[in-house]
């Protein structure tokens, strides 16, 4: 049964005062200026390359170092001290969700934001905070479009991490929990993405080419094939991608998928990259080609360098080919509305449930009696 607004609305006033629940809304964040890169990089190998690169933790910090170096000078002298402004973004999402989500249920409901790899940490900045606010419900909720241990992996372990660092005397202070893991698979996701396509064809593209001159890459976040036995994302992001593309198929015959791969060496990724998707669909008659990132949720140095890099190589070599590069769904307010709606159900299940008393030493109790 769908409560309606009037319900949730009455029912509010019986709800005790501490009944509420905070959404944390996960992203990975973005350094803005060059001197945290080392910082950044330290990171990004922690989490993302210890799941499949072979390399020994203590080359770490030396290597994010070195990176760093790169990257400074990827940023700050080949792009004009390009600043990223995903952080940014991510604020408008977030807020954008949070109107939505009080709308229907009052100030029961907050979002906070986490980044993975820059402020707001989660252990003792957020998780803190809503902890200090009196909440003892949380909806993890990482905005991410595909679950891989990249992605939504990297935010369950870093509020584990942060929970276990904040448990204190007997009581575990946060009650109940709840997760949303992706939208990749989710109908309003998928028919957003195509209409954007259609719009951005039909007023940019339309006069000049026919349908069957149009080439769509649809660009997913690479993923490397072996993860050790973590779950890469691949299987997910390919079904999104067979799923746009029927909503695109009948009306533009030229489409691929195209994966942001990063290059490490040693590591095989998923193929075609997007470079080699944009030749092969001119190679069978494209004469423009619209870039669209599919797989990410949110812009950020990837949809915006990377893909600007291979537009930069794809028009030298094709100099007659139009190349359009598309935003992401960012803060589109189509996207907010479907991105609250796929909370509703799981705060509304937060809300209705009793609270659990939960008693971390009885974990560690257990533990050590085993040990013994």
């Amino acid at each position: 049964m769908v409560t309606t607004p009037e319900k949730i609305q009455h029912t509010h006033e019986h709800l005790p005062k501490q009944n509420r629940v905070a959404v944390l809304l996960m992203g990975y964040g973005e350094v803005e200026s060059y001197e945290d890169f080392a910082n950044y990089n330290e990171q990004a190998l922690n989490l993302l390359t210890a799941k499949f690169a072979p390399v020994p933790t203590w080359i770490y910090p030396p290597l994010a170092k070195m990176l760093a170096i790169f990257d400074l000078h990827e940023w700050g002298h080949t792009h004009d001290n390009f600043i990223s402004p995903h952080n940014a973004i991510f604020e408008k999402q977030r807020a954008g969700i949070e109107q939505q989500l009080q709308e229907k249920w009052g100030d029961k409901v907050q979002v906070f934001k986490a980044f993975n790899f820059c402020a707001p940490h989660l252990p003792h900045q957020v998780l803190a905070e809503i902890h200090n606010q009196g909440f003892d419900k949380l909806l993890i909720y990482p905005l991410l479009v595909v679950d891989s241990i990249f992605t939504s992996g990297i935010a369950l372990e870093q509020v584990n991490k942060g929970l276990s660092q904040m448990a204190e005397g007997e009581e575990h202070w946060l009650k109940s929990q709840r997760y949303i893991p992706t939208f990749y698979n989710e109908p309003k996701y998928i028919k957003l993405l195509a209409k954007l396509v259609e719009e951005k064809i039909s007023t940019e593209l339309a006069n000049a080419y026919l349908p069957s001159e149009i080439g769509i890459v649809l660009m997913n976040h690479g993923c490397p094939h072996k993860a050790k036995g973590f779950t890469s994302g691949i299987t997910e992001s390919q079904i999104l991608y067979d799923l746009v593309r029927e909503e695109l198929i009948n009306r533009y015959p030229l489409i691929s998928v195209g994966w942001l791969n990063h290059d490490t060496p040693l590591i095989e990724w998923t193929q075609p990259n997007a470079e080699q998707a944009a030749k092969n669909l001119i190679q069978i008659g494209a004469k423009a080609i619209v870039y669209m990132p599919i797989g990410f949720a949110t812009e950020n140095h990837e949809t915006l360098l990377d893909v600007h890099h291979i537009i930069h190589k794809v028009e030298k070599k094709h100099k007659n080919v139009k190349c359009i590069q598309m935003d992401c769904v960012n803060d589109h307010h189509e996207f907010m509305m479907m991105a609250a709606e796929w909370a509703d159900s799981h705060i509304e299940g937060l809300l209705a449930e009793e609270a659990t008393a939960i008693n971390p030493s009885q974990a560690v109790a257990h533990h050590h009696h085993h040990h013994h």
